[in-house]
Order: C-alpha cells, then structure tokens, then sequence
C-alpha cells in the first residue's frame, strides 16, 4: 500500500485530485495520511512500500490554508514554466504551479524520519492537475462570448499555447516514471484507446415545420441582410414538401449506415424541447419522424442521450422535465448527453447533471477551437468545488467538434483541417484515452463536408 501524507489544509481538493490520479486515472491502491501537527508536513509525499519516497513540492494549496481562499482571478498564473525533464512524456513539461527546477535526488528534513533515497520536484503537479480538472479559473475569470460562455482565447491553456496538450495526461506520465525511478511494484491500470463518436441533434430537420422555415426566412431577411437567399429556400421547402428532394438535414441513415461500416457505436443526444426560440429548433420529440429516427439509431445498437436546450445549463428543473420528455417518448432510460451551444457553467452544470441522475457528461470543449479544455483525455470524476464534493457525474471530454472547423475557423482547408486533427487523435491514440469527436446531422452542407466525416472516421477508428 502507498502512503501519501498531505499538509492538513484543503484537504478535501487534495484528497479528490489524490483519488482521480491515483484511483482512476493509475488504478493505485494507496491510503491518504493527514499531518496531524507532528509530521510537519509542507508538501505532497509519496511513500512507497519499500520505503523509497516522492516529495512533490507544494506551490499552491499551502498558500490558502482558509478553505476556498484560492477561488480568485489574481490566483490564475501569470506565466507558465516549460521545462524538459528526463521523467517527462513530451520533449518538455507544462508547470502551471512550480518551478521548472530540475527533479532532485535528496534528503527532505520535514518528513518523517526515513534511510532510503528521496526523489523531489519543484513542479506541483497535484495543484496544476486540479486547476485545469475542475476549471475553477472559469468560475473567477467572468470573461464570456456573446452566448455566456467560457472562450478558449480567455483561457491560461489558450494563452500560453498549450490547449492542444493533454497536460494532466502528461503529468500522469510524469509521475508514473517518478515513480518507477524509486521502485514503485504496483502495476497500472491497463488502457485501450477509444473512438466516441457522438451527434448532437439541435435540427432533425432544416425544415422541420412550416413554423421553423418561416422563422429561418424572417431571419435572414431582419437579421443577415440576405434579401435574395429566401427565395432559394422557398424553393428548397417546396420541393421537400412535394417529396421531390429529401431535406438537407436529414443524413441520420448515411450516418448509421457509415458508422456501422466502421464498427463505431455512436451517440445521438435529443433535445427534448426549446427554451429560447433563437438558439433552439423547438421540433416535437413525439413527431413520427423523430420518433423513427430514434428507431433506426437503436436498433443498430447505438445509443440515445440527452442534449439539454439553451437555457438549461444553470436550470434543474428543466433539465429534468426535457429528460423525462425524451425518456417517454423514446421509452428508454437516459444517463448522457451535451449541453445545446456548450452552455456551461462550472460548477453549476455538474451538479445539476449529477442531481437528475446522469452518468456523465461531454459538454466540456470550447466552441471556438478543438483540444483538452480539461487538460485531458480520460474520462474522469467531477469536483464541485464549492460545495467541495467529488460528485458521481463523469465528464468524458469532447475533444473536437466539427464546427469548430466549418465556423469558428473557416479559412483552414480540408487539408488543414485534417492535418489539425490527426494531431490530436495522435496525442489521445499516445495516452490511450478516448477521442471524443461530435458531428452534426445538419453538417452536410458543403460538397467537402462528407469527405471531411468521412476521413475523420478512418483516421478515428484506426490504431
């Protein structure tokens, strides 16, 4: 058994980042000692059974010993060190907390009293962990987009340029080959990559009424200025409703039919009904339509999730009444799904997934560019860290969103495109964590954007 001592301040942040990386991500058995005024413990130590120890220095929790006294913008850091180190995974390691002093073998005088070696480093990586685990720098950056939500441009990742990492991935490395360097005999969780292919459903159809095609016509005419766009939409609608063409959005038996091909099991989030007649479709989750496509998507073993509408991301009691509606309609039981926009607000959302009974979440990206918002690619236990609970909701990080691409940046190619994401499904492939990947059913608009699917899914898919 492992035995880790801690400082006797923040005891419950420590313990939950302690148990997501020792417990869940390392699957270590381990058991927490609490300084009890006699140890005259200032840092994170790790003793092993052979007696051999890992002190990783404290550089942030010790500095707040009021419980929530960190929970301050001023606390973000200024600046981020980079710093290569033989124990790191990368060609260098990321300390958002800590120096970037090299790891040091040494003898450490406040701990207990000890004759093995002991092997130290200035990065916190606990504390770093924990920051990016729980975004609590979204709850004290007030910074949001047009849409109340957090961007990726105002996060620490984004700024100081390593949102395309999944650094708490690399600090599980790094502390893993720290441990082996002082004879660690544990074995680690064993872990296969895994592809997530998920489907928000926002528009089951472009035009799934009369209502939403005279909505998307007014829109265009106050909205966009787009004087002459109506009239080829008027044509479109007519031919859809004289069953001359099939409407645009409606590429659910393409989908299935190329994700079974691929031996890919997806996820279909529904909504269950509008709250904001802007930003939500409205459509009737007990439509024939709807109902049939949810059918379709069950029968081929695929699974169907919730994705709350606009205005339930800080809204319990209607998230619960969109989630029975979906449950009814389809008759199923439902424990996962996405937030409509992305709306979220930390740590308000968790809980109130956590409170209605889901198993886990995958909101948590940024709308405006694809990588680790969470600093990772496992899915791992969420922290409220105002209420300071470990929850039993799971977060299961999106990883790219192909809106990302075709709206927020636009100017890239296909090639571009392709290139930016392979990256990143090489790094999750380097961790074996799971590629969370989500396509729309109205993303099909371009002639390229089939190819663009459909290249992601083999590139996905493969080892």
């Amino acid at each position: 058994m492992i035995n880790i001592y801690i400082p006797n301040n923040n005891i419950e942040e420590r313990r939950y980042i302690l148990d997501v990386i020792f417990g869940e991500f390392l699957g270590l058995s381990y058991q927490l000692i609490i300084d009890n005024g006699k140890l005259i413990i200032d840092d994170w130590i790790i003793e092993l059974e052979n007696g051999n120890r890992l002190i990783v220095k404290d550089s942030f929790f010790n500095k707040f010993p009021k419980d929530l006294e960190y929970l301050d913008e001023k606390n973000i850091p200024k600046e981020v060190k980079f710093t290569k180190n033989r124990f790191a995974s990368e060609d260098d390691i990321v300390a958002i907390f800590g120096t970037s002093l090299p790891v040091t073998n040494n003898q450490y005088t406040n701990t207990p009293k000890t004759k093995n070696q002991k092997l130290k480093t200035n990065i916190d990586i606990f504390a770093s962990a924990f920051f990016m685990l729980t975004r609590w720098e979204e709850h004290v950056n007030k910074a949001r987009d047009n849409h109340n939500r957090f961007s990726a441009k105002d996060s620490l990742a984004y700024k100081h340029n390593f949102l395309h990492r999944p650094v708490v991935n690399e600090y599980v490395e790094y502390l893993w080959n720290m441990l082996k360097e002082i004879g660690i005999k544990q074995k680690r969780k064993d872990r296969e990559y895994k592809f997530v292919m998920t489907h928000d459903v926002d528009e089951p159809l472009r035009y799934f009424s009369t209502y939403r095609f005279a909505k998307e016509i007014g829109r265009d005419f106050l909205k966009n200025g787009k004087y002459l766009e109506p009239f080829s939409k008027m044509k479109e609608f007519i031919s859809i409703k004289l069953k001359l063409k099939d409407d645009i959005f409606n590429t659910f038996d393409y989908m299935i039919e190329k994700e079974k091909d691929a031996n890919v099991k997806a996820y279909y989030f529904f909504m269950g009904e509008g709250t904001n007649l802007t930003y939500d479709d409205n459509y009737d989750i007990n439509a024939p339509f709807v109902k049939n496509i949810a059918k379709k998507i069950l029968s081929n073993s695929n699974v169907i999730g919730i994705h709350p509408s606009f205005n339930t991301y800080n809204n319990s009691k209607q998230f619960a009444r969109e989630k029975r509606m979906i449950e009814d309609s389809f008759n199923i039981t439902i424990d996962c799904g996405r937030q409509h926009y992305l709306r979220f607000e930390v740590p308000t959302t968790w809980q109130i997934w956590n409170d209605n009974g889901m198993k886990w979440d995958s909101t948590l990206s940024y709308a405006d560019k694809e990588g680790f918002r969470c600093g990772v690619c496992y899915e791992f236990s969420v922290f409220n860290f105002l209420t300071r609970q470990k929850l039993t909701l799971k977060e299961k990080p999106l990883i790219v969103m192909e809106a990302s691409f075709t709206i927020y940046q636009s100017h890239l190619d296909l090639g571009e495109i392709l290139k930016n994401i392979k990256e990143v499904i090489d790094l999750v492939k380097k961790y074996n964590g799971e590629f969370v990947f989500l396509w729309h059913n109205g993303s099909f608009l371009e002639d390229w954007h089939r190819e663009f699917y459909e290249k992601v899914l083999v590139m996905a898919k493969g080892k």
